[in-house]
């Protein structure tokens, strides 16, 4: 999940966990309206995990944002959807999401509206392909 003050965008991963597929952006009414939007997803889609992408600083520290979603994940856990909740790095994945589409020529209200579900796939597949190359056994020099 890409969680932001006004939207939520959300992305699942196939069954074999290689590929991150965007489900919606949520677009966010209150804590009551979010969280029963959110628990239909997840009784849809019944993920092992959350993945809750993490506004981290440029320096490394985490901001006010940062903080924020945090609380989302303690909220998610509150409403019992998953004690397995994941922050990952999101660094840059918005401006990543919103290059591709100006690249694609996406209008400025298209963008605004896919933005945060492409951010959520960014999110979800680097978390992916990390999981995928520490099963691997990572990558060794000269490969």
């Amino acid at each position: 999940m890409d969680v932001g003050d006004r939207r939520i965008g959300m992305a699942i991963s196939d069954s074999l966990g290689l590929m991150a597929h965007g489900i919606e952006t949520l677009v966010r009414k209150g804590e009551k309206h979010d969280m029963e939007r959110i628990g239909k997803i997840i009784n849809q889609y019944k993920p092992d995990k959350l993945v809750l992408g993490l506004p981290i600083n440029m320096n490394g520290t985490i901001g006010p944002q940062g903080e924020k979603v945090k609380e989302f994940g303690d909220l998610l856990k509150e409403e019992g959807f998953s004690e397995n909740i994941i922050y990952w790095d999101e660094r840059l994945t918005s401006m990543q999401a919103n290059r591709i589409m100006i690249d694609a020529d996406v209008s400025r209200k298209k963008r605004k509206e896919n933005v945060d579900m492409m951010a959520a796939i960014f999110i979800l597949q680097s978390y992916l392909d990390f999981i995928n190359n520490q099963k691997k056994g990572g990558i060794r020099d000269g490969e």
